[in-house]
């Protein structure tokens, strides 16, 4: 936790992200004093900043505002709220960078929009358009504000006092990682990403950023015992396997690799038994630690052989694809496909961390990025609008592998099925919402052998088909389905599903995990960001896949 004597919290951000409201609760549990400057600039001119702007125009209050900032960052002990446009000014966001520890608040515009619609203090927003001009004001500070931050927060979630927590962990592990000064980069060291899976005693931490593979101590701290198995496929080992493997040996552990060969053709039970096979040959006990080095395939099997191995052994997940990082590498669903439907054998079984490196995703090959990106797609789609908004905005910078937008992609993916997982572990109700687009989906990659489509690619058409869906029973509008399809199609990924023929289709839906008594469920859009679980007329399914199939 921050020293109040001599630390400063900087809150950046968009008028209307939460600086105000988050920052003086964070001064209230440490102690320290909350300054707001647009509320100083107030007090001090006695006028208020509309009128400013008014009267004296946005210069003269840049004017006024720099020279707040200047005081105000060289005290101590305390909490600052800035306004949205501070960044603007280069000597502000040197100063806030080298005073103190600066929390970039992120909001969507349409969170912005909801909490500023009755909010008449606001000159910037005073527009006929309003959305128009936040969509401006995003472009133009957004990279400033990512060049000052040293952690990034999302305001879109609705628990304030969690997010509070969570800034006050993120701040007390930079703290501690600067006090041990270890040999990281200042920019590699601001970019990594502290969550938390809370689920009692089988709670985890995920740590995201470039050159965490590279951080030996980091993997070491949560193996169990001296011998460690890295379970990896013939692509990534010759990348990753000795980065990974070379630390432990050096540590004096004994290092046991198993590389399998890639793809889903390939996530069944002959690639399972080779792991216990030199599990087994190499006398592998019950504190023997697994470690997953790969992608979802990698990530699955591991798991289910770590849930099923002496009947339970610890595992880490190390996930090297995109995919793997925001979706499968999280909540603990484990297992291997069978030929009549994809994941039906497996276990629910938490690892004990999920270290991923964002660097790892440069050696990525574009389909499997697009692959991943669908993920990141579903978890705005189904249960955060303003996430989808994002996504919108820059998924060009994702596509071409801006390190910063696919960090936060990663990072608010994470926090989403987190927050799920937290409370519906076993998929007992909500945690199904998290297959939006997976029964059209694992349709397809049945249908067409397993490896012919990427999962994502079929989960990505799969969306495609629920919105059309969605829209056929009345829950979104055309525009909607225009978006999910316009994204999906951004990313990269199909958006006409392959003829199957109907009777295969119902077939193959017909085998699914969710459905109860027969019936198919589909997760639909109910609107876009809250989903909906529902069976549905069979003469509207079919509707769907007459429009979709090619």
């Amino acid at each position: 936790m921050p020293d109040a004597k001599n630390h400063n919290i900087f809150l950046v951000g968009l008028m209307g992200a939460g600086k105000t409201t988050i920052g003086r609760l964070l001064a209230r549990k440490l102690g320290m004093r909350f300054v707001d400057t647009d509320h100083e600039i107030e007090a001090r001119t006695g006028a208020t900043i509309p009128w400013i702007f008014e009267i004296e125009g946005e210069a003269s209050f840049r004017r006024r505002e720099a020279d707040m900032i200047r005081e105000l960052t060289g005290q101590h002990g305390i909490v600052l709220a800035t306004g949205g446009g501070a960044v603007l000014d280069p000597v502000n966001r040197a100063l806030l960078a080298e005073r103190g520890t600066v929390v970039y608040l992120r909001a969507g515009i349409s969170s912005i929009l909801q909490r500023t619609a009755h909010d008449k203090n606001r000159p910037l927003l005073q527009t006929p358009d309003p959305r128009r001009k936040l969509e401006e004001l995003t472009a133009q500070r957004e990279p400033l504000y990512r060049e000052v931050a040293h952690l990034v927060i999302d305001t879109g979630r609705p628990n304030v006092q969690s997010m509070v927590n969570s800034i006050l962990d993120q701040i007390a592990a930079l703290d501690a990682a600067r006090a041990r000064t270890r040999p990281a980069s200042p920019m590699n060291e601001q970019k990594r990403i502290n969550l938390d899976v809370s689920l009692g005693s089988r709670s985890y931490p995920i740590v995201i950023g470039r050159g965490v593979l590279d951080d030996a101590g980091l993997l070491q701290q949560h193996i169990k015992g001296s011998k460690v198995a890295i379970v990896t496929n013939t692509t990534v080992a010759p990348l990753y396997l000795e980065r990974v493997a070379a630390p432990l040996r050096a540590a004096g552990r004994e290092v046991v690799e198993i590389v399998l060969p890639d793809g889903e053709e390939y996530k069944n039970w002959e690639s399972l038994n080779l792991v216990y096979d030199a599990l087994l040959a190499n006398k592998c006990d019950r504190k023997t630690t697994l470690v997953a080095l790969g992608g979802g395939v990698i990530g699955d099997m591991t798991g289910f052989a770590a849930a099923t191995y002496m009947r339970g052994v610890p595992f880490v997940q190390l996930p090297t694809t995109l995919l793997a990082q925001v979706d499968s590498s999280v909540g603990g669903k484990t297992g291997i496909n069978h030929p009549r439907g994809k994941n039906m054998i497996g276990a629910f079984y938490q690892p004990l961390a999920v270290l991923a490196d964002t660097a790892t995703l440069d050696t990525l090959p574009s389909r499997e990025l697009s692959a991943g990106l669908a993920e990141v797609i579903k978890h705005g789609a189904i249960l955060d609008a303003d996430f989808f908004d994002w996504i919108e905005q820059n998924i060009g910078s994702l596509v071409a592998r801006d390190e910063d937008a696919l960090a936060h992609a990663v990072a608010r993916s994470c926090e989403i099925k987190a927050d799920v997982v937290r409370k519906d572990e076993r998929e007992g109700g909500l945690r199904a919402v998290l297959n939006f687009g997976h029964t059209f989906g694992h349709a397809i990659e049945a249908g067409m052998g397993y490896g012919n489509w990427l999962h994502g690619e079929a989960v990505g058409c799969g969306m495609v088909m629920a919105a059309d869906l969605s829209q056929r029973l009345g829950y979104i509008d055309a525009h909607t389905v225009q978006r999910v399809r316009a994204l999906a199609q951004a990313a990269g990924l199909p958006v006409a599903a392959p003829d199957l023929g109907a009777e295969r289709w119902i077939e193959l839906m017909e085998v699914d995990k969710k459905n109860e008594g027969g019936a198919i469920k589909f997760i639909l859009l109910k609107p876009l960001g809250a989903p909906v679980i529902t069976s549905v007329p069979h003469e509207t399914l079919l509707a769907t896949l007459a429009a979709c199939v090619e």
